[in-house]
Parts: structure tokens; sequence; C-alpha cells
């Protein structure tokens, strides 16, 4: 059996932030896609999401409450224990021992949505097997970044490139040999 696959699925800006420092995403809405810029193609590949707390809590008052997930199988990340609800279950234990046993179950891909630790923590512990950036026409100088600082190396390999109008995806497959 294959291990499924984890893939960070996400927007950044040409300088590599992924919010503001307010956590505010209004700079992607202002730019021009192309329908919904290939995220359908790819949340019919996933069967599970993970997010942090803090992405979950954005979500949430932006989608004024209601969940936009239903029918996937959801984890909130989180530092205190919070009880679970019809759509997440709450995450308070080692996020990487989770996840290894995670990736071994049946299923789709798992999408790694946010935020910006939880990224660092999982490529830091090589649990991402893929990366796909959709990189905005934006320059927003300062905010929370795709990438945080960091000491150590990852290789990628460049599996596609997609154009939707202004934004464009790249898709990069994370090379487990490297070292």
């Amino acid at each position: 059996m294959s291990q499924r696959k984890l893939v960070l699925y996400i927007a950044s800006s040409l300088d590599g932030y992924i919010a503001t420092d307010e956590h505010n995403l209004d700079w992607l809405f202002n730019v021009e896609g192309e329908g919904d810029n290939g995220y359908s193609a790819f949340y019919e590949t996933v069967d599970t999401i993970l997010i942090g707390r803090i992405t979950y809590d954005w979500i949430m008052e932006y989608e004024k409450g209601v969940f936009p997930y239903k029918g996937k199988e959801c984890y909130v990340f989180t530092r205190t224990k919070q009880d679970d609800n019809e759509y997440v279950k709450y995450i308070s234990e080692d996020v990487v021992q989770f996840t290894k046993v995670l990736k071994n179950k049946k299923g789709k891909n798992i999408w790694l949505l946010g935020g910006g630790d939880l990224f660092h923590t999982f490529i830091k512990e090589k649990l991402v097997d893929e990366i796909i950036v959709t990189i905005a026409p934006v320059l927003l100088g300062k905010g929370i970044p795709l990438f945080r600082d960091n000491s150590f190396q990852t290789l990628l390999s460049l599996k596609s490139t997609n154009r939707f109008n202004q934004f464009v995806e790249l898709h990069y497959e994370v090379v487990k040999k490297y070292t």
C-alpha cells in the first residue's frame, strides 16, 4: 500500500507572503483569476484537511460561521484542549506523530491548509510530499511569510505550471532523498 501524500496548497504574494501582519487576505481577492483558479480540481484529490488554529479561526470568521469543507475529514491543531464539533477534530497531541499515522491510513491526499507555523514544522520534519503555490501579482512588502527562516534545505522538483489569468500556479514535488 502506498502512503498518502501531504500537499501544501496555498496562495502567496510574489514577494512570498501568505497574509498581511493582520492576517488579511483582501489583496488576494483583488487579483483577476480564471474560474476558481484550479481549486475544484485540487479539492477533489483530497479527503483530509489539516489546519492550524489561527487559520481555522480566520476561515470561520471570513465564512461567517459556515464551515466550507463539509464532507472532508478535518483536523485543527491547537495548543489548548478544545471540544470537537461536527466538522472538525481538535488535535493537541504531537503534530508529527499524528500526521505520520494519518499518512499511513487509506484514503486520498491530505491538504495542509495553513498556517505558517504548521508549514514550518511539517517541512522541517520532511512530512510534506508536494507543494502547490499559486502566485498572485502583488508585492506586500511585509506580512506572514510563506516560509520562515530555517536552518535546513529542501530540494524540490517542478511537476507543472498553470496560468489562471493573473495567477501562476507552481506545482512541486519534494525530493525526499536530499540530505
